[in-house]
């Protein structure tokens, strides 16, 4: 939806199962449009398109594409954003590492991220600026496997941000890709972004030119996993040059690993995606170690160190905390959202991204429609509480959400 100061806000498709555009469409009908008539009734109405490789290239279809723009208008809906991170299947079966692959070391992975740009103008509004998320690179441990990768990847990007500016010039559109930090993969950090893209421009001379179409979508949820302060984190990322493409509205689990946090963490191991470990001090901002899933961190004897928490890539619903012995990062998604309060034109993208559904504790899994409401609600509020969004759209949700 649009809100105030020029910025959308959507929730993530991924949210719902659909890895061939036939299932994508139909979860769109099915909870997309119940969503929308709740929470943003009578007014243009923002979809976060999450759409796979199979997906992609099924829309691309003449016949196909046109019925979807149609759709659109008939139900006043409009899409400014795709999540293009998971190239493949991601739902209902073993992701985990495979989420990475093909990484931007392969061909694969640019003629998928092109394509994605291709729909985006077809499906977004002339006076509507079009990103697509994806990963940042590779994984880490890819990388290490084959160092060969980085020089690639570097090559791919190049590639990619000449494409999207070429299309950029020819459609008169501004169209950004954004690179998103991830615990354990090839940049994690504010900083390793930092010197992952100064790494690139001193490969690639050219690349400064493309800047203002590749640039960072900065996932909340990771960046406090990380132990970061977002004004430090997104100051940073702004020093540097580099464009906020979007900022994820997401929050992660965390705990102190006693021996009731430990025990707790087991309903969260699960088989279908990763949930990596960042074992940190809050108060000083400072990590210990890393684990790359859960069942890694809970296989290690327990670490009786005062102040240490684990920081868990678990993406937990925005309205509501996991309960104890649980906390959440919300103050980190609220720290980023005062940071854009006070930098008005930093980043116009706005996308909850709560993924893990169906997958979450039975205590904490609502009807995914409700769950939705709520974290519209939620997010509508804080943004309402910075003048970023009319507290009528936030009180319109509140009403919907007490149903």
């Amino acid at each position: 939806m649009k809100l105030n100061d020029g910025l959308h806000l959507a929730y993530c498709t991924n949210v719902h199962r659909g890895e061939d555009w036939a299932e994508t469409f139909a979860a769109l009908t099915r909870h997309v449009l119940p969503v929308r008539q709740r929470v943003s009734p009578g007014r243009p109405y923002a979809i976060g398109l999450r759409l796979g490789q199979r997906a992609a290239a099924e829309l691309a279809q003449p016949a196909t594409l046109l019925a979807f723009q149609r759709w659109l208008e008939r139900h006043d809906c409009y899409v400014f954003t795709i999540n293009g991170f998971p190239y493949g299947n991601f739902h209902g079966q073993r992701v985990k590492e495979q989420v990475y692959a093909p990484d931007w070391a392969t061909p694969e992975r640019v003629a998928y991220t092109r394509q994605l740009f291709e729909l985006l103008v077809q499906l977004a509004p002339s006076d509507v600026a079009g990103s697509v998320s994806t990963l940042p690179g590779s994984s880490k441990g890819f990388v290490a496997a084959d160092p060969s990768r980085r020089d690639a990847i570097f090559d791919h990007l190049t590639a990619i941000g000449r494409a999207i500016a070429d299309l950029a010039d020819k459609t008169g559109r501004d169209l950004h890709l954004g690179l998103e930090p991830e615990p354990c993969c090839l940049f994690e950090t504010s900083e390793e972004t930092v010197q992952f893209f100064a790494d690139w421009r001193a490969t690639h001379p050219a690349v400064e030119s493309l800047l203002p179409h590749v640039g960072v979508n900065y996932d909340c949820c990771h960046l406090a996993v990380e132990f970061e302060k977002p004004e430090v984190a997104l100051n940073r990322l702004k020093a540097a040059g580099l464009r906020l493409s979007k900022l994820h509205l997401s929050s992660a689990l965390r705990v102190f690993p006693d021996a009731a946090g430990r025990q707790a963490l087991a309903q969260f191991v699960e088989p279908v995606y990763l949930h990596q470990v960042v074992v940190g001090d809050a108060r000083r901002s400072l990590v210990k170690r890393r684990f790359f899933d859960l069942p890694d961190a809970l296989a290690e004897p327990a670490l009786a160190v005062p102040d240490l928490e684990w920081r868990i890539h678990f993406h937990v619903p925005l309205h509501v905390s996991p309960g104890a012995p649980f906390g959440d990062t919300r103050d980190h998604l609220l720290g980023a959202l005062d940071w854009l309060r006070d930098h008005p034109g930093a980043c116009a993208h706005l996308e909850m991204e709560t993924y893990t559904w169906e997958v979450l504790p039975a205590a904490l899994r609502l009807p995914v429609e409700d769950q939705l409401v709520r974290e519209y609600e939620w997010t509508l509020s804080a943004l309402a509480e910075r003048g970023l969004a009319e507290p009528a759209c936030a009180a319109r949700c509140v009403q919907e959400a007490g149903r």
